[in-house]
């Protein structure tokens, strides 16, 4: 009776001092409408709450920030890029104090949303060799804006948000991945016709994931004109601006610290095809209002995260 008494007192004294530190660290990871601690929610099933609990627990996070950074590879395919050209001041609030939005055109007042969705070849850590062909091939979808860090003048991406269709991989990545606020899709497809017809579905179900439906068709040469050009002077200009995703920039103002994810690509840019058709999507929507998007594919990619480096904020 003492003895089960005695554990009794431990399992309390571990669940008060779990929830003291979770709330402890609720008060500077505060909640926010985008990136890593917008509320993640997943989509259905009976492993919903619990699974929610894990992807929202600051005390998880913080637990997890010890882990050596790992580095990655996958064989991406059919990266298809949407874009919009919008007025700086709907994209402004978005950013993190400690980076800065990168402003575009004669004025300044302009700035570029992307979302990218991509096929991921046998993504995984590149110690394991040969044998990370055995690895699954997900299906995610990055939504980012173009940012700097005026302390050091690095250039990158911020994600507002990324979603993958695998809970395992969006809870992987949402508790080890400075970057990546990720949550998770119910139905993700990237389907390719023999036509060169594109068809893009992200569907969140219940969900905190973006949402998007496309049906593209590949042009056969770059257009001379399109929503781009209100601050790109021609195709050419506009993917070598949109194309790079060379480094990624989080902030974490608790350590009064930016976080620097080095990514290599490597994409050159005469592999990349335009596109043209319909884009729908509430959560672009809610960001740009009623900015036209354009998009381009690119057929593979050589995807490496190289390392997570930390400056100060």
């Amino acid at each position: 009776m003492l003895a089960l008494l005695v554990v009794l007192g431990l399992v309390m004294s571990v669940g008060l001092a779990t929830w003291v530190a979770e709330h402890a660290l609720r008060r500077t990871r505060q909640q926010t409408s985008y990136g890593r601690y917008a509320p993640w929610i997943h989509p259905r099933g009976w492993l919903a709450a619990p699974l929610n609990w894990v992807a929202n627990s600051r005390l998880l996070r913080a637990l997890c920030e010890h882990i050596p950074p790992v580095t990655f590879v996958s064989d991406m395919t059919d990266v298809v890029y949407v874009n919009y050209v919008v007025d700086a001041h709907r994209l402004t609030p978005l950013i993190p104090p400690g980076l800065e939005l990168q402003r575009i055109g004669e004025a300044g007042d302009q700035a570029v949303l992307t979302f990218l969705s991509y096929r991921h070849g046998h993504l995984g850590p590149a110690l394991l060799g040969r044998w990370r062909r055995l690895l699954p091939s997900p299906l995610q979808s990055n939504w980012r804006a173009y940012v700097r860090h005026p302390r050091t003048g690095s250039l990158g991406v911020h994600f507002l948000s990324t979603a993958i269709d695998r809970a395992l991989h969006a809870l992987g990545a949402r508790m080890m991945a400075e970057a990546l606020p990720m949550h998770v899709l119910e139905r993700a497809s990237i389907l390719i016709s023999e036509g060169g017809r594109i068809d893009l579905l992200l569907d969140p179900g219940r969900g905190s994931a973006p949402d998007a439906e496309a049906h593209l068709t590949p042009l056969s040469e770059w257009p001379t004109d399109g929503p781009w050009r209100r601050v790109f002077s021609d195709y050419e200009q506009m993917l070598a601006y949109c194309v790079p995703q060379d480094r990624a920039l989080s902030v974490q103002p608790w350590y009064g610290r930016v976080t620097r994810q080095e990514i290599s690509l490597g994409i050159p840019l005469d592999v990349c095809v335009a596109l043209a058709g319909p884009v729908v999507s509430t959560a672009a929507s809610t960001i740009v209002g009623n900015a036209e998007p354009f998009a381009f594919l690119v057929p593979q990619v050589k995807f490496r995260l190289e390392s997570e480096e930390r400056d100060p904020v």
